[in-house]
């Protein structure tokens, strides 16, 4: 086994052996499904790409202290973007996911996306130059949007909603604008003895009693970290149920359904939370900063509050609680979540319309998360810190990101083959 098979396979067993003890079954799943494509291998394997990241690939251009503590996404590649209902309701196309977020070099999530686009461009048959075209466009659309907030805002063209997307992202809003909650429910509920329950689907099982008073115990608890109170009858539980193999980042993780009242008693706005066992972020490894690891009480703290800071207007459901003393993310299963199906793009002037929206989204989200939050993690202008770093050679800040970008697709590509043939050869402990 060669020198990059054995490092591969040492970063996914530290990140996750103990997973894999815990629920092998979940993980042959998991890595049946990254071992489909260079892509979803690459989104299963933020660990690898860290580890790089301050490994192999260690690169300090472009940073400086401030700039190297940011509050990043952690998994920012093409597919972790989609709609969502604001806190205003507003329908928002943003970053979506924020289970690796965490606190860290501002460039790790633009070098994460960039390599992304190269894998995407890559499987859709585009040319190196193409690649570069988007990349440069992403970059591009990043820094224009980024130094309009840093200069006040007055040009700056914020929030990808109806009002402000055309084309493809329009089309997904619009899509988005047609769900319906009822819908929802028709999927995932029934109607007994005049009232709702959670249809039994592949994936989900009821809960014994005392799993379902623990449950309810933790939901108690997380009710103390919402922003905005509800009203009693919103927090009346109906039904709980056992979620299983939720995602590819997900295995091996316990997450529960919790089926609420609603607003009132009336069966069409009853409302659907997940409660999920949040994980240690891959990105925490190498960032070793004592003030940011112990500002979070556990990591179902560190991904609310996370998600709060980087996005706007965060779905008002969202908070935290523990459960059996460990950290729980909770939020709504939302009805108007629609995502960006990069299966129907394939046209370069689409694409590139696509990537330019997304180095928007993304400079609000790195521009949202500082001293003008409510968070005093990141206590400074986070875009005018970024602005200042690069300066002058915005070109050179581009030209880095293409470069990187081919050359780490490249690397996940051949990464992929590798991880394939430990997989198919039994050479991943436990799976």
């Amino acid at each position: 086994m060669g020198t990059r098979s054995s490092f591969l396979l040492d970063v996914l067993m530290t990140e996750f052996g103990e997973s894999i003890k815990r629920d092998p079954a979940a993980f042959r799943r998991k890595f049946r499904k990254m071992a489909t494509s260079p892509f979803a291998f690459y989104r299963g394997s933020a660990c690898l790409f860290y580890a790089d990241m301050a490994g192999a690939f260690a690169d300090g251009s472009y940073l400086d202290g401030p700039t190297s503590r940011v509050w990043i996404h952690g998994d920012l590649h093409a597919e972790n973007f989609g709609t969502y209902m604001n806190a205003s309701g507003e329908l928002v196309f943003n970053v979506n996911d924020f289970d690796e977020a965490y606190v860290g070099p501002y460039v790790w999530d633009l070098k994460r996306f960039a390599a992304s686009v190269a894998l995407l461009g890559y499987a859709k048959a585009l040319s190196d130059d193409s690649i570069s075209m988007l990349v440069t466009d992403f970059a591009g659309a990043y820094l224009v949007e980024l130094s309009a907030i840093a200069a006040g805002g007055d040009d700056a063209i914020g929030s990808l909603t109806l009002a402000t997307t055309s084309g493809t992202l329009h089309r997904v809003l619009q899509r988005a604008r047609l769900s319906t909650r009822v819908a929802l429910l028709d999927v995932e509920t029934v109607i007994e003895d005049y009232d709702r329950r959670f249809s039994l689907l592949e994936g989900r099982e009821p809960v014994d009693e005392p799993t379902r008073q623990a449950v309810l115990e933790a939901f108690a608890d997380y009710l103390t970290t919402l922003p905005v109170p509800g009203s009693p009858v919103e927090h009346v539980v109906k039904d709980v149920a056992l979620r299983k193999g939720v995602g590819i980042g997900s295995a091996g993780l316990p997450s529960y359904n919790l089926l609420l009242e609603g607003r009132s008693q009336a069966l069409e706005n009853d409302v659907i939370l997940y409660m999920k066992q949040a994980a240690v972020p891959a990105v925490a490894r190498h960032v070793t900063d004592e003030r940011v690891a112990s500002y979070f009480r556990h990591q179902g703290h560190r991904t609310a509050e996370s998600q709060r800071a980087l996005q706007a207007y965060a779905d008002p459901w969202l908070g935290y609680t523990t459960l059996g003393g460990v950290g729980q993310l909770v939020a709504e299963v939302s009805p108007y979540s629609a995502d960006l199906d990069w299966d129907d793009v394939n046209e370069p002037d689409e694409l590139r319309s696509i990537v330019q929206d997304l180095g928007r989204a993304v400079a609000r989200m790195h521009s949202v998360a500082d001293d003008d939050s409510s968070h005093d993690l990141v206590d400074f202008s986070t875009e005018e810190a970024i602005v200042g770093v690069i300066g002058d050679d915005r070109a050179g800040f581009v030209g880095m990101l293409v470069d990187f970008a081919h050359r780490y697709g490249a690397q996940a590509r051949d990464d992929h083959q590798r991880f394939v043939d430990l997989f198919r050869n039994g050479r991943l402990p436990g799976v």
